[in-house]
This record gives structure tokens, C-alpha cells and sequence, in this order.
């Protein structure tokens, strides 16, 4: 039996295309608990996400969390679901429509899809369909502005388990990180400007709150770089808005267990600032360019009522980039920056041409 997947007869001749896939985190399919269930043990299942010895976690996460959590979370999903479905799928669904658009008007001939860690579509599938249409270059991007081992570098290592089983292998390339990238810190900058234009933004007793998805505090010991690519984000971001250190706050979210993770946490920050006389946050979560449950419920709701419940007025929530134009350009730039010497346009762009043209000057010159 062979180790590798069947897949058609190469045949010569054939042009091969190029793909950008976006890559994101995934969603249970549903807001029940059995979706839930389904979809939190495969998330929870993965190595590089919980890092405790593996028999041990077996046993806490088939014995406690997958019979207690499923059904709590699946309130939480419901509160957000979307009549489409789960926020985060449609906005990555909807990111993809215009990022095809976008790259096409720049000349790119390109195919763009995408696929979720965990859950469908997921990663192994939708390269094998890709390479079923003749995709013979993906770069793979995965909309995590800032890397982290548990987030890019799993979404890497099942695209490369997939590239193992395959006897007639794509080109692949990998965007790492974008946590610096000028277009994508612009377009978080207009995002809070449009927001300040609309709703104000007191002299005092004011505090912009940055919230990252937490990790856990042992990940930066071991070298992880996502909690210092956060704060690069969020310094560039303080500098676009003319911000002092007193004027804003980098926090982090969505605590899991008992370990210590990134501090600070965003819901005790929250319920802190409301005690200390704060009157109006707005929070912005610069590390989810779509909005899902953990922006929509445990920021928008559960957030707001930790800040208003200590003392706090005014509570704002500044939504993900989801379908931004100036977010849709910068992803595109992105995309276009690593797909760089890959044959994407039907004709040469100006920049080919003139490396072209010296090319054969030179050789006419040699000879």
C-alpha cells in the first residue's frame, strides 16, 4: 500500500497555477453543544496548543472539559451567530471574496481560498482540492497578525503533514508574521479614528485598551515571540494615533486553566480602570482581524459588563477589520510582497521587464 495519496497522472505540458489560502483558526459548525464538543476537542487535542504530557490532559479533557464546557460555550456562540453562521467563518469567507477581487485588479492571476485549523474547511482538504485544480504554488497565510507556536506554526505543521503524503509535491511558502506590517497598523489607526470621529473621545479619565488572545506565560520562557509582536503592534499603533503610555493599555484575553498566562489580564484590567475612576474604554483587539466569539462576547459583553459593574460609564467596543477596505489593501499587499517572483500576471509587470531587458543586455554584452 502506498504511503502517499492518489492523485492523477502528471500529465506535461500543463501550466501550473499559483493560490494564496488564508489560514484561521476555525469554528464549531453550529451553536450546540455536540458542534462545540466536536470542534473543542480537536482544537484542545493539539499538542501545540495544550502542552501538558499527554496521558494527564487525556484524562482532564475527556473527563471534565468535554462534559462540562461544550454546553456553556454553545450558549456563548449562539449570542453571536450570525444568520450565515459562525461571525468568524463568514467574515474569513467574506476576506477571501475580496482579496481575490483586490489582486485581481492588480493583474495577479491568482487563486484564493481559504481554510480553518480546526474544523472545516480544513487544511488538508482544501490543498488537495487546490492541487486537484492545477495549483502547483500556494503561499499559505494564516491571519494571525502575530506568530505564535500555537497558532502559525500548527497551521504550518498540518500543511506540511499533508505535504508528506503527497508524492507530487506544490511549491509553499509561508507568511510568518505581520505584526509590524505599515497597511495593516494603518488600517487598525483608521479604525480607531472613525471610531473617535463618531462617538468622541474624552480628555480624561480615558484609557484605549489593546486586548491579545492570551498564551500561557511559559511559552515566552521557552522562546515564543508573540507577547514581544504584540506589544510591537501595539506600540506602532499607540505612535499612528499619537498616543502616551498613560493613554492606553496592552492586555491579554481569554484565559484557559489555572497556569499563569500573559498578564495583563483584560477582564481584571477592566474591572481595575472602572474602580480607579476611568470613565470611558474603547477596546480594540488588534490581534483577530475578524470578529468571533472571543471579540464579540467575552469583549463586547462580558467585557463591558467587568467595567461597568466596577464603576466604569462609557464602555466601547471597536469591531475586528473584518471587511475593511484599507485592511482588504494591506492583505493584499501582503499577499502580493511573498508571491514575488512567482508567475501571477499574464503579462510582466514593469518591474520584470526592466530586470528582463538588463538580463539580455548583459548577455548581449558577454557575447
Amino acid at each position: 500500500m502506498s504511503r502517499y495519496l492518489p492523485e492523477p497522472a502528471y500529465r506535461h505540458g500543463t501550466a501550473g497555477k499559483t493560490a494564496v489560502l488564508l489560514i484561521n483558526l476555525g469554528t464549531p459548525e453550529a451553536p450546540t453543544a455536540p458542534a462545540v464538543r466536536c470542534y473543542l476537542k480537536e482544537f484542545l487535542s493539539d499538542p501545540r496548543v495544550v502542552e501538558i504530557p499527554r496521558a494527564i490532559w487525556w484524562l482532564i479533557l475527556n473527563g471534565i472539559i468535554l462534559n462540562i464546557r461544550p454546553r456553556k460555550s454553545a450558549e456563548k456562540y449562539a449570542a453571536v451567530w450570525m444568520r450565515e453562521g459562525s461571525p468568524l467563518k463568514v467574515h474569513t469567507e467574506r476576506q477571501t471574496k475580496l482579496l481575490r477581487g483586490f489582486l485581481g485588479k492588480a493583474g495577479h492571476q491568482v487563486v484564493v481560498d481559504y481554510a480553518m485549523r480546526y474544523g472545516q474547511p480544513s487544511i488538508p482538504a482544501t490543498l488537495s482540492r487546490l492541487k486537484a485544480e492545477g495549483c502547483t504554488r500556494i503561499l499559505l497565510l494564516p491571519l494571525y497578525p502575530q506568530y505564535s507556536s500555537s497558532t502559525s506554526a500548527t497551521a504550518f505543521d498540518t500543511a506540511f503533514a499533508w505535504a508528506a503524503s503527497i508524492r507530487n509535491q506544490p511549491e509553499m511558502r509561508t507568511t510568518r508574521s505581520f505584526a509590524d506590517h505599515s497597511g495593516y497598523i494603518e488600517a487598525l489607526a483608521n479604525s480607531v479614528r472613525e471610531h473617535w470621529m463618531s462617538n468622541g473621545r474624552p480628555a480624561t479619565a480615558y484609557r484605549l485598551i489593546m486586548s491579545f488572545h492570551g498564551v500561557p506565560r511559559h511559552t515566552l520562557d521557552k522562546g515564543d515571540p508573540y507577547h514581544c509582536e504584540c506589544h510591537k503592534t501595539g506600540r506602532l499603533l499607540a505612535e499612528a494615533l499619537n498616543l502616551g503610555v498613560d493613554d492606553y493599555q496592552i492586555c491579554f484575553q481569554s484565559r484557559f486553566g489555572r497556569a499563569q498566562w500573559l498578564q495583563p489580564y483584560t477582564a481584571p484590567t477592566l474591572a481595575a480602570l472602572g474602580k480607579q475612576g476611568v470613565q470611558q474604554v474603547d477596546v480594540i483587539c488588534p490581534g483577530f482581524p475578524a470578529d468571533c466569539l472571543e471579540t464579540l462576547e467575552e469583549i463586547a459583553i462580558e467585557g463591558k459588563a467587568e467595567f461597568i459593574q466596577a464603576g466604569g460609564k462609557v464602555f466601547n467596543y471597536i469591531p475586528c477589520l473584518n471587511e475593511r477596505d484599507d485592511w482588504i489593501h494591506a492583505l493584499a499587499d501582503l499577499a502580493a510582497m511573498h508571491l514575488q517572483g512567482w508567475p501571477t500576471r499574464s503579462t510582466p509587470d514593469p518591474a520584470t521587464l526592466e530586470i528582463t531587458a538588463l538580463r539580455a543586455k548583459a548577455l548581449g554584452a558577454s557575447n
